[in-house]
């Protein structure tokens, strides 16, 4: 399941950008969700946080690893999802929707031009099985 309207990285974390905000959201991919298996823990960035493209920025725990989240885009962290404390299984549940990890403020529009679209994230993935 890849959604076509998101944008995507190479280390499988999807955003959803709103450029009339400045904002965007973002978490894992299915396909990652699904390698990890049944999510157990996440550590989240922290509210104000300022991150920066490609940095770890959150952790993910499975019953089969760890996997550190990078951040696809710089900017300040604006919301986490408290959520994913309680119930870090949301992730697998609905990776798209109530399994996302945080919103950002955006900080610099040029990191866009590193992100796939919908058919380059497509390829990456089958080029990768």
């Amino acid at each position: 399941m890849i959604p076509e309207d998101l944008k995507y990285t190479k280390e499988h974390e999807w955003v959803k950008i709103d450029k009339d905000k400045k904002e965007a959201i973002f978490g894992i991919t299915d396909y990652a969700q699904e390698q990890l298996g049944d999510i157990t823990f996440v550590e989240l960035p922290r509210k104000d946080e300022d991150i920066k493209q490609n940095s770890t920025i959150a952790t993910v725990e499975s019953v089969k690893a760890a996997s550190d989240i990078y951040a696809p885009i710089s900017g300040v962290v604006l919301e986490i999802n408290e959520d994913l404390i309680d119930a870090p299984e949301l992730i697998n549940q609905s990776v798209y929707e109530k399994g996302w990890i945080c919103k950002v403020k955006i900080s610099d529009d040029t990191d866009f031009s590193q992100l796939l679209g919908f058919a380059e994230y497509k390829c990456f993935l089958e080029e990768s099985k």
